[in-house]
Parts: structure tokens; C-alpha cells; sequence
């Protein structure tokens, strides 16, 4: 069976698709993880995963392609030529299934499953209501159930990537607490002036630092850093950040790509909160976690007692 699972959300939301992907992977022979650029990094780290198909949808994201910068048409054409059996279709962040189920629809594929109640049978074949209280990543793994695939013996149905790189080499030796202030958007991103004051705060309660951030926050890192921590800005594709994560005590991000990248590894974290019922949804998954709360309010001291609850409270 030939199986593609869909989800056109950011980094966030193909981490918590893999609880969904996996228990896919377990029923199938192939599966395909169809995504959207901003999660294409994050879909190569799913384990489950035979082949990442990158598509940029006319409805995703803050500054979508037009209908022919997509290439609907060429779309259309590679899964056709794939020939899938069928489809999971994930829910993003901010859009309904329809819009990528007619496209299936289109290409053939012959079974198409989505969250959603009174969907309409022309183009989605099973129809799965979203239960009360659910977690994206719980809600994944429904809709999965509903289509008939249900995970390997002993999963425990939390996200979780590929082996990560041992990165003894950027980090040094010993324990360190993790601090990405950076974020894709600026109203979640963190002052530089807090960021470096939590640093310094931290490595006063004992705490050695590791600041982490894209390419392009270079100079917010080197800021943040301040002489004090460990300057990682720039110097981490998204799976040698899986190692950086994976062997910190705890992470602390502004954003929640970051915070889900080191749940999937299992490390405790700290993040900032979007609104409750949010935080609830897509918040990290399964491992101890502290969510804080608008980060242009957020101070070093709030910080610092969120790490020492999580360090008092140790792992789940």
C-alpha cells in the first residue's frame, strides 16, 4: 500500500504529524509526508517517512505563491504518477481540509481520510470529528485510527526524530541549558535586552548557556550571548540542532519550532505561551514542560523559575 499523509503547516505542525506518520508507516509499504517548504527540514527528521514531496500551497502561509507560482497542474501530475491508495489529510494551524482534498481528489487517490465532521463524501471518504480536549499530535493519531491505522506495539505516540548528531564539539562538555530567543515572527521574538539579562541570570544560579538561533539572528545571538554563554547563532542546520537539543538539561524558546524540535528528542522545556486553548492544542508534547506567558512581558526572573521547576520536578 502506498500511503500520503498531508501537512501543510510550519515545523511545529510536521512534528506533531509524527506520532500520525508513524502509526501510517506501520500499515503501509511507502509512505510519502506531503509539506509545505517551512516544514520540509522538519519532515526529513520523522522517522516513518520513505520520501518528503515539498508542494508551497496557494492558501498557506504569510505570503503565499499565486495559483500559478504553485503549479497546481504539476502537482496533480506527480501524484497521479505515484498512484497513492490513500491520504491523510492533517489539519494546519489555520485552514480547513478541502482545499487539498479536492486536489486528491483530482490526482486519484483512491481513499482520503480528514478531520472534520459532515465533510462532503465527494471528497473525503472518512471524516473524523475532533474529540474534546485533543492534542494535535492525539488528534493525529485518531484520525490514523479512523482510516485503519493504528501504531507498532510499544509506540507510545509521542513525536520523536531520527538520531541526532553527537555535538559535544559545538557545545562542550558538561550540562547546559539551552536559550533560542529568535522566532519567525516579530511579535513572538524576545528583546535582546531580556534575553542577554536571562542569560546572565542563569549562568549566575549555576546554569551553563547555549544560545542557538538561525542563519539570520547571527547578531541577535552574539547579543544575547553577551561573552557569558556559548554562542551557537548561525552555526546549526535544523538536525545538528536536534543534537544540540537533544543533550541540553532543558530548552528555552521563543519560538515553538525550537520547543517542539526538543520535545521530540525528550528534553524538558520553557517556552512562550500563545493563548491558552492554543497552548493546549500544539503546545510541547509529552515531556515536562513550562509555558510563560507574552514574551514582551516576559522577564529573566520568569524564566529562571520556570528552569528551576522543571529542574526541581526532573523528567515526567
Amino acid at each position: 500500500m502506498k500511503a500520503l499523509v498531508v501537512c501543510l503547516d510550519g515545523m511545529t505542525g510536521v512534528l506533531l504529524a509524527g506520532p500520525a506518520v508513524r502509526a501510517v508507516a506501520a500499515g503501509a509499504d511507502h509512505v510519502t509526508l506531503l509539506c509545505g517548504p517551512r516544514g520540509a527540514d522538519a519532515a526529513a527528521l520523522l522517522p516513518g517517512v520513505d520520501e518528503v514531496l515539498v508542494w508551497d500551497a496557494p492558501w498557506e502561509g504569510v505570503r503565499p505563491p499565486t495559483v500559478e507560482e504553485a503549479d497546481v497542474d504539476g502537482l496533480l501530475r506527480r501524484l497521479r504518477d505515484a498512484a497513492y491508495d490513500t491520504a491523510l489529510v492533517l489539519p494546519t494551524s489555520a485552514h480547513g481540509p478541502l482545499p487539498i482534498a479536492l486536489l486528491l481528489r483530482m490526482a486519484r487517490v483512491h481513499r482520503i481520510g480528514a478531520e472534520g465532521a459532515d465533510l462532503p463524501a465527494t471528497l473525503v471518504d472518512v471524516g473524523h470529528p475532533r474529540l474534546p480536549a485533543r492534542h494535535d499530535a492525539e488528534a493525529g493519531l485518531d484520525l490514523a485510527a479512523a482510516l485503519g491505522f493504528a501504531p507498532r506495539a510499544g509506540d507510545d505516540g509521542r513525536p520523536r526524530v531520527l538520531p541526532a548528531p553527537d555535538t559535544t564539539g559545538l557545545t562542550g562538555n558538561g550540562p547546559y541549558v539551552v536559550l533560542h530567543p529568535g522566532a519567525g515572527t516579530a511579535e513572538r521574538r524576545w528583546d535582546a535586552g531580556r534575553a542577554a539579562g536571562t542569560v546572565a541570570l542563569l549562568a549566575d544560579a549555576g546554569h551553563r548557556v547555549v544560545v542557538t538561533g538561525g542563519p539570520d539572528e547571527s547578531e541577535l545571538c552574539r547579543r544575547v550571548s553577551g561573552g557569558v554563554a556559548v554562542d551557537l547563532g548561525g552555526r546549526t542546520d535544523l538536525r545538528t540542532l536536534t543534537g544540540v537539543v537533544r543533550a541540553a538539561d532543558i530548552v528555552v524558546a521563543a519560538d515553538s519550532g525550537p520547543a517542539h524540535l526538543a520535545a521530540a528528542t525528550g528534553t524538558p522545556t520553557v517556552s512562550t505561551c500563545s493563548p491558552p486553548a492554543r497552548a493546549e492544542r500544539r503546545g510541547p508534547y509529552g515531556v515536562p514542560s513550562v509555558q510563560l506567558g507574552d514574551p514582551a512581558e516576559l522577564t529573566p526572573q520568569d524564566v529562571l523559575r520556570a528552569v528551576q521547576k522543571l529542574t526541581k520536578d526532573g523528567p515526567a
